[in-house]
């Protein structure tokens, strides 16, 4: 999008060992050059990342999932992106290196504005680690766009821990809502150990009326998108308390 003019363009898809998708004692390991269509495919992100697994399916369409990565679509730090919600609604660990140096950078620390990231000059990402998902926690993604592919207006990556059709704990993180991905903590403390309901919905619905102040563009107003990011809060915390499985 003529946003940055480098004066030198790296190919690294020929480096090895950064295309990896393995569990490991930390967690569910990626690597950064790991394209869009094997996270959508493989069957250790649908187990130990279904919040990435789901939200897969809404990054552009298949020709630009067939090529793109995980470490792009981070490193590239869109607002509107899909991934960068997930990341910091299940609390994954960005790891970067550079010469001599390599760091893992908590999410909720490694997006920092639109298109800014915690990277330093020379650092790449290599990786991100997804820390162990265990029962009763269930995740969910949904997005609205005006058209399927499109960048979402809003976007919501889900990941409670609900017993008994009660929402224990919630961790809500918006895409499309500001300058970085969102966690809007007055909904998600309004929503914890509150059962499903009309009015918890409307008691969280106007907690999450604090949390956002979303910009308007020619695609919709910030009105528009407060009214979308109620309406995605309500779908997902619905289906999530009513799901049999996780």
């Amino acid at each position: 999008m003529r946003l940055a003019a480098p004066a030198a363009l790296i190919d690294i898809n020929r480096l090895p060992g950064l295309d990896g998708i393995s569990l490991e004692r930390e967690g569910l390991v990626i690597g950064a050059l790991a394209r869009h269509e094997a996270l959508e495919s493989s069957s250790l992100v649908a187990r130990h990342a279904p919040l990435i697994s789901q939200a897969m399916p809404y990054v552009g369409h298949r020709a630009i999932r067939t090529r793109g990565t995980l470490g792009g679509s981070i490193a590239l730090a869109d607002p509107a992106a899909e991934l960068p919600a997930c990341l910091l609604g299940i609390d994954a660990v960005i790891r970067v290196a550079g010469r001599g140096i390599q760091r893992e950078i908590p999410a909720v620390k490694f997006f920092r504005g639109i298109y800014t990231t915690d990277l330093a000059q020379g650092e790449i990402v290599t990786a991100v680690v997804v820390p162990p998902i265990r029962l009763p926690w269930r995740s969910r993604f949904d997005e609205l766009a005006r058209r399927h592919g499109d960048y979402a207006l809003v976007g919501l990556a889900a990941h409670c821990r609900v017993e008994g059709g009660v929402i224990k704990e919630a961790r809500l993180a918006f895409c499309g809502v500001g300058p970085t991905p969102l966690r809007p903590l007055h909904a998600e403390l309004a929503l914890s150990a509150s059962r499903p309901g009309a009015d918890s919905f409307a008691h969280a619905g106007r907690a999450l009326d604090a949390d956002l102040d979303p910009p308007g563009d020619v695609h919709g107003s910030p009105a528009l998108r407060r009214h979308l990011a109620r309406v995605l809060l309500a779908r997902s915390i619905a289906a999530l308390t009513s799901e049999v499985k996780p």
